[in-house]
């Protein structure tokens, strides 16, 4: 019999759809859905958010709460500090809003307020000021002055334990974290800080408000770099210890891009800044046996932040990193391994000491806040499908080669 087109494209549309590559990309959806059906249905509407601090991450969660409907009130020391986020403001309007009339009421959503009237109207109140335990409490004491009863605090801190930050509050249970990632804009996942006892309708709000402006929350407990920067820690420091061996930095990103990374570490470093990426390093340094490479305090000191100064490890131009050729430096065979096994060991670490209620939710997190490579279908899914075995021996391989720092966690027999 003559087989046609559509035969032949039936059968590989089938074998298609058998792939893991398929059936992970499948419950990659799944895990989404699981992300959004965490907590309970709030009965408390946040309508309106008051936020303190207009850096980049305050000015640009303001800016990202009133695109999708809050009124939003910015609080800083001085005007002059609220202008630079307004004006971010209005260009992610201006992207965002085709509409002139809609785009002005964008705008109207969103007003400057230095002196914080805001706080005492608001349903919820966002603390993004700078990472210093005594300021960050000299501020509650003032906010649970002014705020109304059952309205929400939460702060977006990424280093300080939520369990010291909350000691001077009169009703601590009800104090949460919303840790956003830069770009507000472009990043998906918010993750929802928890103490042990802190009261499930403060998180439900925190729930709710999360996936009305459109994003995946994650709950996550109070813990140094909470999932997704303890995650991507010892990647990025494996990375850069990669580089300082003569690696081209070219050749790092584009092993992590083959493996499925949205992009390398290196260009990840730059773009999320260097100053911040050296921040991470000291919070978790500690308790990671990693000491903050030299050569990234060196850059640091120097101004080179990466994509927000014009130089980190590339050169940018126009928002581009430019990556010179890889030429002819060393290529370590194991260099997958050596970038993407601390990152899938720190999964399992989390995943033990209870951060994350449950693998699927870990995986889930780990893809919408990392990038992971989605059709591998999360860092736990991935160790399952290669063989718990098989890359536990090939993590003793590499401690033995290169160090503690490949030493895997005591969970990995357990999965």
């Amino acid at each position: 019999s003559t087989r046609t087109g559509y035969e032949a494209e039936a059968r590989s549309i089938a074998e298609l759809m058998c792939t893991s590559t398929s059936r992970n990309l499948v419950r990659v959806f799944f895990l989404q859905n699981k992300l959004k059906s965490q907590g309970n249905k709030s009965a408390s509407k946040v309508s309106h958010v008051h936020v303190v601090g207009a850096g980049v991450m305050g000015g640009d969660i303001a800016a990202w709460c009133a695109l999708r409907g809050h009124t939003v009130t910015l609080q800083d020391r001085e005007q002059k500090y609220i202008d630079p986020a307004l004006e971010r403001a209005g260009k992610l309007f201006a992207k965002r809003v085709r509409d002139d009339a809609k785009r002005a009421e964008t705008k109207q959503r969103l007003r400057a307020d230095v002196a914080g009237d805001g706080a005492a109207d608001a349903d919820l109140v966002i603390e993004a000021i700078f990472e210093n335990l005594e300021a960050k409490q000299a501020l509650y004491q003032q906010l649970e002055e002014k705020m109304q009863p059952g309205a929400l605090l939460a702060t977006t801190t990424s280093s300080i334990r939520l369990e010291e930050l909350r000691t001077v509050l009169k009703d601590p249970r009800r104090f949460i974290g919303l840790h956003f990632f830069n770009p507000v804009a472009m990043l998906p996942l918010v993750e929802v800080i928890r103490c042990a006892d802190t009261e499930q309708d403060a998180l439900d709000i925190g729930f709710a408000f999360t996936k009305g402006i459109g994003k995946l929350p994650l709950e996550c407990a109070s813990s140094p770099g909470f999932v997704v920067n303890r995650i991507l820690a010892p990647y990025m420091a494996e990375a850069m210890q990669l580089a300082e061996e003569g690696v081209a930095l070219s050749m790092i990103d584009k092993t992590a891009e083959a493996f499925g990374m949205p992009m390398g570490p290196v260009e990840l470093a730059d773009s999320v800044g260097l100053d911040v990426v050296m921040h991470v390093s000291k919070v978790l340094g500690d308790g990671m046996q990693r000491t903050v490479p030299a050569q990234l305090t060196d850059m640091v000191n120097a101004g080179n932040l990466g994509r927000k100064s014009g130089q980190g490890f590339y050169r940018w131009e126009d928002g581009k990193a430019v990556k010179p050729p890889a030429g002819d430096g060393p290529v370590p065979e194991d260099i997958e391994d050596r970038l993407i096994l601390p990152m899938v060991n720190e999964a399992v670490a989390c995943l033990s000491e209870g951060v994350v209620a449950s693998a699927d939710l870990l995986d889930a997190g780990v893809i919408f806040g990392t990038g992971f490579a989605p059709f591998r279908g999360g860092p736990i899914h991935y160790i399952r499908d290669a063989g718990t075995q098989k890359l536990a021996e090939r993590m003793d391989e590499l401690k033995r080669a290169y160090g503690d720092r490949f030493q895997s966690d005591t969970a990995w027999a357990g999965l």
